[in-house]
């Protein structure tokens, strides 16, 4: 089923299985999506508004270019999910459970990302700036390029992220965990002038 430049408004959907279903260009507003599911489902340039994904699945479904704005996740999972160049405005991200995916290019300012475990997540040229990504998980994940300023990344796990052309400078640092290339890449930052020899 292919939906293209349709609005649904107030609309329950609520543990509805969508499959693989394609939206283009469409529009949500306080549509319930709580406890629906899809897999490999198609999201193109959508716009999502006061809708409600609490509870709900997405498996291996793309939201590319989509923008979300005051929608609520709480306790969704979002697996192997693509949502390249998606913004998302006055969300609820937490509790979440992301696994894998590729997020590059998003754009969640001032979000609340504390304490998610994000493991290996592509979030190359993402914009997380004034986020709260405290005590979340960030091992392993592809973050070159991202916009990290003024986030908070107290006590969260860098160890094996990929950190090319990011200013860590610019966030809230304290006891954050980094493995020794992050360690260097900060100190040179901050002026130091490190000697790999010794």
């Amino acid at each position: 089923m292919t939906s293209e430049g349709r609005h649904y408004r107030d609309e329950d959907w609520y543990g509805d299985d969508l499959g693989a279903a394609r939206y283009v260009e469409c529009s949500f507003t306080d549509v319930d999506l709580s406890e629906a599911t899809t897999r490999g489902a198609l999201f193109e340039k959508c716009v999502f508004a006061g809708c409600r994904f609490n509870a709900s699945t997405h498996v291996s479904s793309a939201f590319v270019a989509c923008e979300f704005r005051r929608c609520n996740f709480f306790d969704a999972t979002l697996e192997g999910c693509k949502m390249s160049g998606s913004l998302f405005a006055e969300c609820t991200l937490r509790p979440i459970r992301v696994v894998g995916g590729q997020w590059g290019g998003v754009t969640i300012r001032g979000g609340n990302l504390s304490r998610l475990d994000l493991t290996g997540l592509d979030l190359r040229e993402s914009d997380l700036s004034m986020s709260d990504l405290s005590s979340s998980v960030l091992r392993d994940c592809r973050l070159d390029g991202a916009n990290l300023r003024d986030s908070n990344l107290e006590a969260a796990d860098l160890r094996g992220a990929s950190l090319d052309r990011v200013d860590l400078s610019a966030a809230r640092l304290s006891g954050t965990k980094l493995d020794l290339q992050g360690a260097v890449m900060l100190a040179e930052l901050h002026g130091a002038d490190v000697d790999p020899s010794v």
